[in-house]
């Protein structure tokens, strides 16, 4: 029989982004909350968060085209998302400086750095609706600084894969703006991590697996296995945060809340094509996305071009293509993951989204299926002289798309992020994917809102939260707002070494947004 421990205020289950972020936020807000880290793998930040499992994109609604879909018959583009998304990512922005003003983490450059973020399109439709977006995004104050052009050299000056070699006489469109950033979020959640096992009263506990987790009186009862002597234990919480990436739905089925009655889960695999050659890296400095490769523009179909910063290394990844798979983790997952998680509760959400869903299903089954020739052929329509020597296939881990009933009947498949959090407010967790980890410090703000509001009331943990999101309250999106956001911004960019929309390169004649008519 497993020892028993005394209920500790906080369990948070998984080691990735969210929940150091949410366990930095509780610690300092409280600093004598005793919080523990069950994480699966070696070392925290190794699943979702791990910088090959993802695209170190800090999404912000730049380049992302998908979160800017047209609407009308005249060309309207929706840009409502993207302008969300954007205040979103500020605030991640913000957490990662204080992280770094504070002393929680010795230096930016360790996790992020200055990129330019691009879109990039072919075909006269696809112009046409590029330029309407750029134009819409630049009436915003978030996206003034934006560019647009349809020049081929101006083009090759941003980003020279795209044009060097290019023949065909497809028009091409391509909007940048300098001020996004790379991101190595599975370094990041490590130092986030180290700096909470240095805390009293706080603890991180690596290769320990949650088994079970029951409702008590007192909050939940958590049964934990240590893989690396396969003693089990039960420990105790008043709150348990999930953050377990693709292992989420599994623990809440585990929980038997009734807020994740009819959630489903299909889990796709990624891969990579990864350039290391000098001579290739150093031609381009740019997060690139292209429009999506089927009808339908979910996330995982987006084509992009990415320039990574590993540790010192530099590479360029493209992708991501489908991989199949069964498993809902990487590292720490089984081939049946899926099978296990579909309940009679969800069977039939699975059943109706997969039917309504054919082309996607199609379509990964089809990607999944593809040899390297045809995927490097897909390279090539943004890399014309790509040569097959300088690229290899790796894995990009697993990402696990959530479905869920939609108005009692029928089902939708969830391509974003959601926090699934009880009535009772004991117990939240982490679904969905992009844009994830780039707006962690947002949606662990609103854990800390919802579930812990008691931290929030003495006027040192209002001014703890100011330091932490400056202007927590106040909505950066509001053009009255103008001024106290380019302070922040400014602020947080010169603490993490990031570019600003001063230093946004100068647009030559007939590129404005409002004359370009080339």
């Amino acid at each position: 029989m497993g020892r028993r421990q005394s209920v500790k205020d906080v369990i948070l289950i998984g080691g990735g982004i969210m929940s150091a972020t949410l366990g930095i936020m509780l610690k300092r807000l409280s600093p004598g909350m005793e919080i523990s880290i069950y994480e699966a793998n070696v070392t925290p930040g190794m699943e979702a968060s791990n910088a090959w499992n993802n695209a170190g994109t800090g999404h912000a609604g730049i380049c992302e085209l998908y979160m800017t879909p047209p609407v009308g018959v005249h060309g309207g583009v929706d840009v409502t998302k993207a302008i969300s998304v954007f205040a979103q990512y500020e605030r991640s922005l913000q957490f990662w400086a204080y992280a770094v003003r504070e002393g929680l983490i010795e230096r930016a450059r360790d996790f992020i750095h200055p990129m330019p973020h691009l879109s990039f399109v072919r075909t006269d439709e696809q112009v046409a609706y590029l330029r309407e977006r750029a134009a819409r995004l630049a009436e915003h104050h978030f996206f003034q600084s934006m560019e647009f052009t349809t020049n081929r050299e101006k083009i090759g000056d941003w980003a020279p894969l795209l044009t060097t070699g290019r023949r065909d006489g497809v028009r091409l469109g391509a909007s940048r703006m300098v001020t996004g950033t790379e991101v190595d979020f599975g370094s990041l959640a490590g130092k986030l991590c180290e700096w909470l096992e240095r805390q009293p009263r706080c603890e991180v506990n690596t290769r320990h697996r949650v088994t079970g987790l029951q409702e008590t009186s007192a909050g939940w009862r958590v049964a934990v296995r240590n893989l690396h002597t396969g003693e089990r234990r039960t420990d105790a919480a008043r709150f348990v945060f999930v953050g377990a990436g693709g292992g989420s739905l599994p623990l809440l089925q585990m929980a038997g809340i009734t807020e994740s009655r009819g959630y489903g889960a299909f889990p796709v695999g990624g891969q990579w094509l990864v350039c290391t050659n000098p001579e290739v890296v150093a031609k381009h400095h740019a997060k690139i996305y292209g429009q999506a490769t089927m009808g339908t523009s979910p996330s995982m179909a987006l084509p992009h071009l990415d320039t990574r910063i590993i540790g010192d290394k530099r590479s360029i990844l493209f992708g991501p293509f489908t991989k199949l798979t069964t498993r809902f983790l990487d590292e720490a997952g089984s081939m049946f993951d899926l099978v296990r998680s579909i309940r009679r509760d969800n069977l039939g959400t699975l059943v109706h989204s997969g039917f309504h869903n054919l082309p996607l299903v199609k379509y990964m089954l089809r990607q999944g299926t593809q040899g390297i020739a045809a995927r490097l052929a897909i390279l090539r329509q943004f890399y014309p002289e790509a040569k097959a020597d300088d690229w290899r296939l790796v894995d990009a881990g697993i990402r696990v798309q959530v479905i869920k009933k939609v108005n009692g009947r029928g089902s939708s498949i969830h391509f974003e992020t959601e926090i699934l959090t009880n009535h009772e407010r004991t117990i939240s967790a982490l679904l969905g994917a992009s844009p994830g980890a780039s707006i962690s410090a947002d949606l662990m703000f609103g854990v800390v809102r919802r579930c812990f509001p008691q931290v929030l009331q003495t006027g040192a943990a209002k001014a703890c939260m100011d330091e932490m999101l400056p202007g927590y309250e106040v909505d950066l999106a509001n053009p009255e707002n103008l001024n106290f956001y380019h302070r922040v911004a400014s602020k947080t960019s010169g603490t993490l070494g990031l570019a600003t929309a001063t230093s946004q390169s100068r647009r030559g004649p007939g590129e404005t947004l409002a004359s370009l008519t080339t």
